[in-house]
């Protein structure tokens, strides 16, 4: 499973990264994802622009008070 640590990435180049890697996973994979916040405003970026993001089987949970793991799964 790819997995991204965004916590030490400049915000501005987060989603270009993340959008990069789900790229170019295969169908059936799953980006796991460690933020220091819940990462709403991407999964609602996915769910509106990238086709492949399974929204319905997103799922997030918070494992402290800066780590958020998230798990974007392709189709």
């Amino acid at each position: 499973m790819p997995e991204i640590d965004v916590r030490e990435i400049p915000p501005k180049e987060r989603h270009p990264k993340i959008m990069d890697t789900f790229a170019e996973m295969a169908s059936g994979e799953t980006l796991r994802l460690i933020n220091d916040h819940d990462p709403k405003p991407l999964y609602y970026e996915m769910e509106a622009e990238v086709d492949a993001f399974d929204a319905d089987n997103y799922e997030v949970r918070r494992e402290d008070t800066e780590k958020f793991v998230a798990e974007f799964p392709k189709q």
